[in-house]
């Protein structure tokens, strides 16, 4: 995109009102006072700044603000009985567009001259026009830094440093490059006080890249209905789910955009159906440790507003912002709660279904998703016919085998040594338990231990699995009703 280009198109257009929606306000002003200024002299527009703070200040040559005007009211009104032609940049004036008479206001500035030589240019992070404005005006998207301007940032970022310390930044050009890869949809601000924070201990290294990832993401998610897990896991921590495992580490590669495996399709992502507790939040963690990426988890419920379209736009936001991280994974847990075909709002559930299933589709960035689902029966077919996501899987209860590998995990991670456990007595006393059932019988079993001073041994664990009623035991109808469900629809994790 040539942000140039772009706006000198729709600055010749003539349209009265053009708003632009960007958090960097002055790489947008300089951009237009680039433009303006190198415009021949008769074609010359005399270019102002407005703030609430300053006032009115033309900007295309040196002249004092007029504090007089700094008031919304106030500069629109000196703005309509202006005769000559000029371009009025109004910064952050989205708190006052609610006010019918700055609206009344703007309309008349917009019809005053039939010619379009007077522009009204609004400038803020979030812009709401009133309704009766919309045809009047025009949306300029400013484009982030490419891949070249990041580069440039950075190295000016680093000589800067050389000059300050007499020194040299020590760089470590593979780590370079995915930096720069790394810092896309940030601002050319944002740009630089990343680069600033990690060149500061004399150094660009591939140790520094989790910490601009994290410090990335604090920059971009301003919403809170993305979460950045800062926690993966690795797949020596998760028990069983053999096949799901080999079919991660089968597209690794083509995830992290390897040159040698090319030819291949980017996967897109996977689905996890299957029993509460037996491993499907651990699985998503796994996945973003085994492509080594970092992991977002989106939160539907927040996704909601009473608004209308608003739920949609955040969701929209949002996925706007994963693909901006990636590479990544896209963690999307019990995704049946916020796209059920049973929703009580099913107007509100449907677009939001459309809105994620056409980004599926279009998306062309490397975010592999994530998605986990208990209730099957909430699931709209839209979501799982076959194509929507590369594979389904299906999470079953542990088999005898993987109810040993679980429990010597669990013991290990708290200090204990299998071999002082007879597994074989405590894998058949956790028959039909999930994983999270088994984890906590040994948690229960330390307390118990601890309570009579004893040292942990398979009688407390024995004793907690005992007093455990298990999920397939309660809940047994269902349970046997989802088993029969994925036998011939999904893939066996395991």
């Amino acid at each position: 995109m040539d942000n140039r280009h772009d706006l000198q198109v729709i600055l010749e257009s003539r349209v009265p009102i053009i708003l632009v929606e960007s958090r960097d306000e002055t790489r947008f002003i300089d951009l237009l006072k680039d433009i303006v200024t190198s415009t021949s002299r008769s074609g010359h527009q005399p270019l102002f700044q407005w703030s609430v703070t300053n006032g009115l200040q033309r900007i295309d040559i040196d002249m004092a603000p007029q504090p007089l005007n700094a008031e919304p009211e106030k500069v629109l009104r000196h703005i309509r009985s202006v005769e000559q032609p000029g371009i009025y940049v109004l910064l952050d004036f989205h708190p006052y567009l609610d006010n019918p008479v700055h609206t009344r206001l703007l309309k008349d500035i917009a019809i005053g001259m039939p010619d379009g030589s007077r522009t009204v240019i609004l400038v803020s992070h979030k812009l709401n026009l009133p309704s009766e404005l919309e045809q009047l005006s025009a949306r300029f998207e400013m484009s982030l830094p490419d891949d070249n301007e990041r580069a440039m940032i950075v190295t000016r970022v680093v000589e800067e440093w050389n000059k300050a310390h007499s020194g040299s930044v020590a760089i470590d050009q593979k780590a370079f490059s995915l930096l720069v890869a790394n810092l896309s949809g940030l601002t050319r601000a944002d740009t630089e006080r990343l680069a600033r924070n990690l060149v500061r201990d004399g150094m660009i290294a591939e140790t520094d890249l989790p910490a601009a990832m994290h410090a990335k993401y604090e920059l971009l998610n301003r919403q809170g209905v993305l979460s950045f897990e800062y926690e993966t896991a690795k797949f020596s921590e998760l028990g069983g789910l053999n096949r799901l495992k080999t079919w991660l580490e089968q597209r690794r590669l083509a995830m992290m955009g390897d040159a040698g495996v090319s030819h291949l399709d980017p996967p897109k992502g996977l689905m996890l159906i299957g029993v509460q507790g037996c491993g499907k939040s651990l699985a998503a963690k796994a996945a973003a440790g085994i492509f080594n990426v970092p992991l977002l988890r989106l939160d539907f419920g927040a996704l909601y507003n009473k608004y209308h379209g608003e739920t949609e736009r955040n969701l929209r936001e949002s996925l706007q912002q994963a693909e901006v991280m990636s590479p990544c994974v896209l963690w999307i847990d019990e995704i049946e709660k916020g796209i059920s075909s049973g929703s009580t709002d099913s107007d509100v559930s449907r677009r939001v279904l459309g809105t994620f299933l056409t980004w599926m589709a279009e998306k062309d960035q490397s975010v592999f998703v994530v998605a986990t689902a208990n209730d099957i029966a909430r699931l709209p077919p839209e979501l799982i016919r076959k194509g929507r996501f590369d594979e389904i899987f299906f999470v079953d209860l542990p088999s005898p085998k993987v109810r040993a590998t679980i429990l010597q995990i669990h013991l290990r991670s708290r200090g204990l040594d299998p071999a002082g456990f007879d597994l074989a007595r405590l894998v058949v006393a956790s028959e039909g338990f999930s994983g999270a059932e088994i984890e906590q019988g040994v948690v229960a079993a330390l307390y118990a231990a601890h309570a009579t001073e004893a040292p942990p041994a398979t009688g407390h664990v024995l004793a907690e699995f005992e007093r455990t009623r298990p999920l397939s035991v309660v809940m047994a109808e269902k349970i046997h009703a989802l088993r029969a469900w994925a036998a011939d629809r999904t893939v066996a994790a395991d």
